[in-house]
């Protein structure tokens, strides 16, 4: 029996914790050449929340391995948990950043009566602890640069009253259930990165894009907009560099991040889901599909419903896991470091697969 016949056959006996999506040129490609680390030259993040942290073994094998293999410049752009995820990684290492994240993340403690001002305080000394120190690593990092995904606030998503911003919130879902251009008229997409290193930028699409400098004074603050989820959290306001204004949420535009990214070679997007929303509000909106031309140099790699049927609570650790009636802080604690330990399964696999270069047994289309 050959390495190939061998391969499908343990597939069939062991089901993959994997499910592996591709592009039609990302698809052409590994076919031709196989996925190979100099190929890749975008890493998206995607907003989520504790989802994050539920494919560190994943993030390991790719960041602290696979990559490693052969460095190259790489753009790696997060929205939200995303965005914590690479500056931890650029900060402190693929594994040490990758585990700093979980455990700061896992310890949190959150109950219903918290305002949002506790909450953002909570929050913004979890990032302290994951920025502060390295921001030299973080923003002039020789292999990776970091591209934050946030949101200005346009009307009255700028206000934190809860009636007000109810009232934005309801018009939003209303603008964006036309087109998602529409909701432009409450948010605004914000790019920010390093100065140094390749710019990305992209063509307008309807959400005026605006671009700033990350610079190392105002690097937590943008990475504390790109989290701020508008209820759960305050606005971010005063940005160094930036125009008056609150910033939110990176997730409300760019949620999965479908966005035109100017590869040349593989999008490498280890997610948590297998299917991308473009944004937050799209997740109500069933027909609205990705952009295939975006997508099409994307390898989306994530878990398997076998795999996340075999967690704990049948799925990945989630911000509702804090309020979850019945789970209380310690149990929400062991399940979370459960699902954490499994997600190293992942990583193995997807290791495997690039050893054996038996990509085309296991992808399917985007």
């Amino acid at each position: 029996m050959d390495d190939k016949s061998s391969m499908t056959q343990i597939l069939k006996r062991f089901p993959s914790s994997l499910n592996i999506k591709v592009g039609k040129q990302a698809k052409a490609l590994i076919q031709k050449e196989g996925l190979r680390p100099a190929q890749v030259d975008v890493i998206p993040g995607a907003a989520g929340g504790p989802k994050g942290i539920g494919i560190q073994g994943l993030d390991q094998a790719i960041f602290a391995d696979f990559l490693e293999r052969e460095k190259r410049p790489r753009t790696v752009i997060g929205s939200s948990i995303g965005s914590w995820r690479f500056a931890s990684i650029l900060g402190w290492g693929a594994k040490q950043g990758t585990e700093r994240l979980a455990e700061l993340y896992t310890h949190l403690y959150f109950h219903k009566k918290m305002t949002a001002l506790e909450v953002s305080q909570i929050c913004r000394e979890m990032l302290q602890g994951l920025v502060r120190g390295k921001e030299d690593q973080i923003l002039q990092h020789p292999d990776y640069h970091l591209t934050v995904l946030a949101v200005k606030s346009q009307k009255l998503l700028q206000s934190d009253q809860k009636l007000a911003l109810a009232t934005a919130i309801l018009g939003v879902i209303g603008a964006n259930a036309i087109s998602r251009p529409k909701s432009a008229a409450f948010m605004q997409r914000v790019i920010a990165q390093p100065e140094q290193g390749t710019q990305f930028s992209m063509p307008q699409d309807g959400f005026n894009t605006q671009y700033y400098a990350l610079q190392e004074n105002n690097l937590e603050d943008w990475l504390m907009a790109s989290a701020s989820i508008p209820f759960a959290m305050t606005g971010i306001s005063n940005i160094v560099g930036a125009e008056n204004g609150v910033y939110r949420d990176g997730g409300l535009i760019d949620y999965h991040i479908d966005l035109p990214y100017q590869s040349k070679g593989i999008v490498l997007y280890p997610h948590f889901t297998d299917h991308i929303t473009a944004g937050w509000f799209d997740k109500m909106l069933k027909w609205r599909k990705p952009n295939s031309v975006h997508q099409d140099r994307t390898v989306l790699i994530s878990p398997s419903e076998t795999f996340l049927q075999s967690l704990p609570m049948g799925r990945l650790p989630d911000r509702n896991d804090f309020v979850v009636k019945g789970l209380d802080q310690n149990k929400r604690i062991q399940i979370w470091k459960q699902c954490i330990a499994e997600s190293h399964r992942m990583g193995d696999e997807f290791l495997e697969l690039v050893e054996k270069q038996h990509f085309e047994d296991v992808m399917t289309d985007l």
